[in-house]
């Protein structure tokens, strides 16, 4: 009983609410009545003039017919002239909102504007919105336990780093120090985990990276921040060269996670390399751009998209990593406004990682049109 009188009760507030103010209802009626009692007018006119004012004595009633038919084919296509224009303009705010929908990045997570939709549309968009921020409540949740995570777990994995590296320091059978190394790898793996994961919950848009930006010479920085990882490179029997042009080429942009993307790419190229090779560090201009290339057996054309995903690694892969290099790699670069391109094998013989920046100004944004590289 309860459910009969809360049906009748929402058919009519249904009813009241269709031809509410601003309901799209309410708007066709108002539009469409107006142009449709002139057309009956001018039919009637039209029927009383021919019926009035000509001489019918000469009319067959067939010439009648084909005169009746003609007039009310004009009326009915002028009434639907009336009615498509009538429901197009009624639906100029839908259309509107559904082209915003349609650029909107993945990461925005704002509500959309209900101001101006038809009464009709209006609960649609608001739930909408409801879910909007209850998914970025979420997500937002989801990033700060990853933060939380890796950040406590750095210290007790630090701790057993030392305690591994002081076992290594003193004489040690040789299963024993075989043991200690391992657990050596593995912290050392972890603690570079969580600082990939504090790295990926710091560049995420919604915790706005773009405030900490400060004017940077791409050059300079690409020769400092490089440098820090030429020892490692030699280490693997890997050089590094940089080619830059003398004069500063400047962006906007975090230099800590600018470190991050720099370093996630030549730690790719020596750890996915042969063994042995050489890293290139190009910087261009116009617009800026940081490229990183390598002479390394390259990627399969198939795994070109899936290596930017977080935790993707090669099925073929012997390297030991997370598989979140990349992914750092392309969210740095969507924190900065920048676009990437992968160029592999046999396009490239290795692989080259071209990364793109805006001008340096401020918040400037690069569309996908002109993000060329």
């Amino acid at each position: 009983m309860l459910d009969s009188h809360s049906s009748i009760s929402d058919a009519s507030a249904t009813g009241r609410w269709h031809f509410a103010r601003g309901s799209l209802a309410r708007y066709l009626v108002k539009r469409l009545l107006p142009p449709i009692l002139v057309l009956v007018a001018l039919d009637l006119l039209a029927t009383w003039v021919i019926s009035h004012k000509f001489d019918m004595a000469g009319w067959m009633l067939e010439d009648f017919f084909w005169v009746m038919v003609l007039g009310q084919a004009v009326l009915v296509g002028v009434f639907a002239a009336v009615i498509v224009q009538g429901v197009r303009s009624g639906l100029r705010s839908v259309n509107h909102l559904s082209e915003e929908i349609r650029q909107r990045s993945i990461d925005d997570m704002q509500p959309l504007e209900v101001a101006g939709v038809p009464a009709e549309i209006a609960p649609l968009v608001t739930h909408t919105n409801d879910l909007l921020l209850r998914l970025d409540a979420s997500l937002a949740a989801q990033r700060r336990f990853i933060g939380h995570a890796a950040h406590q777990l750095r210290t007790p994995l630090s701790g057993l780093r030392m305690e591994s590296e002081l076992m290594l320091a003193r004489p040690l059978p040789d299963d024993v120090r075989a043991r200690a190394e391992r657990i050596k790898a593995v912290s050392d793996r972890m603690i570079r985990l969580g600082q990939q994961l504090l790295v990926l919950a710091r560049s995420d848009p919604n915790a706005r990276p773009q405030d900490s930006f400060v004017r940077i010479d791409l050059c300079e920085w690409v020769r400092v921040s490089g440098a820090e990882w030429i020892p490692h490179a030699h280490a693997a029997h890997f050089d590094i060269d940089l080619v830059a042009p003398d004069h500063p080429v400047w962006i906007d942009g975090d230099p800590l996670l600018l470190d991050e993307l720099l370093g996630n790419l030549i730690d790719n190229a020596v750890r996915y390399g042969n063994g042995s090779g050489r890293i290139t560090l190009t910087v261009s201009e116009n617009p800026p751009t940081l490229i990183v290339e390598d002479d390394g057996p390259g990627i399969p054309g198939e795994e070109r998209e899936r290596v930017f995903e977080a935790f993707y690694r090669s099925p073929g892969s012997t390297a030991g990593g997370s598989g979140l290099g990349l992914a750092i790699v392309r969210e740095i670069a969507h924190a900065h406004g920048a676009w990437w391109k992968l160029t592999s094998r046999p396009e490239y013989p290795g692989t080259r990682l071209s990364v793109a920046f805006p001008g340096p100004r401020k918040g400037a944004q690069l569309t996908r049109q002109d993000r060329t590289v």
